[in-house]
């Protein structure tokens, strides 16, 4: 997984973000104001930069015109004017996400740029079972195992997400989309029927009266 610098003045918002992103596997480090940040970049090697606009001493603009481009940055910030997006992916960011966000939405787009720079993992390997995400296929004890497109989906949103509790309602947005009309118990099918191929009975967790949890150690 991805080593990401965290540059956000505020305290909760920091530990928020990093916390979530280590539950999912990556490396995570934490700086407070931008000067901080500019000397871990230069003096440490980073995948991804989380850069926050309002800082103290060196703001988030200043930052990415040292930087450039050699470095993938998102910025987090509440300034949402098209101006100041539009700033900001000029200067090189590779997204800019507006506070208060959503923690899966940041995940998202974390992938989605550490995807774009070839950072991000392109399998995940769980015991016998291991995942290839390029190809869309699933493996347990080097034997392909048949998968529809949903229950694919499925698996992948749990391991993107994994560590992490999430909502019946949350899975069906993810994997059949905002405009799905069906109820939440086709979730459980496909749980049931993920669990039995990949005898994963004891890694998708049930979170009582919730959702699902993928447990990886």
């Amino acid at each position: 997984m991805a080593r990401i610098l965290i540059a956000e003045d505020e305290g909760a918002i920091n530990t928020l973000v990093k916390k979530n992103l280590e539950l999912v596997g990556h490396t995570c480090f934490s700086v407070f104001d931008g000067e901080a940040a500019l000397e871990e970049i230069e003096n440490a090697h980073y995948d991804l930069i989380l850069l926050d606009i309002m800082m103290p001493k060196m703001d988030g603009f200043a930052v990415i015109e040292e930087v450039g481009k050699r470095i993938p940055i998102i910025f987090l910030s509440a300034r949402s004017a098209v101006a100041d997006r539009v700033r900001g992916l000029k200067l090189g960011a590779d997204d800019y996400i507006v506070k208060p966000f959503d923690m899966l939405e940041l995940q998202a787009r974390v992938e989605s740029v550490l995807r774009r720079v070839n950072k991000a993992d392109m399998a995940f390997t769980l015991g016998d079972v291991k995942v290839d995400f390029l190809s869309q296929q699933v493996f347990v004890n080097d034997c392909a195992v048949e998968m529809s497109p949903k229950e694919f989906l499925l698996v992948e949103a749990l391991i993107k997400n994994r560590n992490i509790a999430l909502s019946r309602d949350k899975l069906l947005e993810m994997v059949w989309g905002y405009d799905f009309y069906g109820d939440t118990r086709t979730v459980d099918v496909h749980i049931h029927a993920l669990r039995k191929k990949l005898n994963w009975d004891d890694i998708i967790k049930t979170v009582y009266k919730l959702g699902y949890r993928l447990e990886v150690k």
